[in-house]
């Protein structure tokens, strides 16, 4: 519930004013430039984000109601935490696009619904198959996700060029 309330306060924060075609072609650019650093494995400036995680005192020994509202309050929502790959960065872009303060404020509902849920179901996989030892199919299994996040941004950027090109 954290996520979906900070990510729909959100949604209604960046349609309350009119940057429709502004957030468009800024998330465009944005997609193209990661997308291309992503998928080629080229290094480049790190997307936008923190390197902050949540401290182990916070939730190490904790009981179970304070660890859930840590990690749903923190990590849920995504954006206090660490986040490695820049299709995060571009999820407000593509609220502010969407020009409606009420569908802005559904679909930023949708996205931390999506997200929390995917954190959950990770930290959930993560702590039944811990292989600290197996450091090389860490790397792998990130460098697979990067280049799917590459892919995702390339298509965003070539749809965006389309609506661009269709309006002008």
């Amino acid at each position: 519930m954290p996520a979906v309330t900070l990510w729909s306060l959100v949604g209604l924060i960046l349609n309350l004013v009119p940057l429709t075609w502004f957030a468009l072609l800024s998330g465009g650019i944005y997609a193209a430039y990661y997308g291309f650093i992503e998928t080629a494995g080229r290094p480049g400036p790190p997307p936008p984000g923190r390197r902050w995680q949540v401290p182990e005192t916070w939730v190490n020994n904790m009981p179970r109601w304070r660890r859930t509202l840590v990690w749903g309050s923190l990590l849920g929502p995504g954006f206090a935490t660490r986040n490695p790959y820049a299709g995060f960065g571009l999820l407000p872009l593509v609220l502010a696009s969407v020009g409606s303060v009420r569908n802005g404020v559904a679909f930023a509902a949708l996205i931390g619904l999506l997200h929390s849920t995917a954190r959950a179901l990770a930290l959930l996989r993560d702590t039944r198959n811990i292989a600290t030892a197996d450091y090389l199919q860490t790397v792998m299994k990130n460098l697979r996700w990067r280049t799917f996040d590459g892919v995702t941004l390339l298509v965003f950027a070539t749809a965006t060029a389309a609506i661009v090109a269709r309006r002008i």
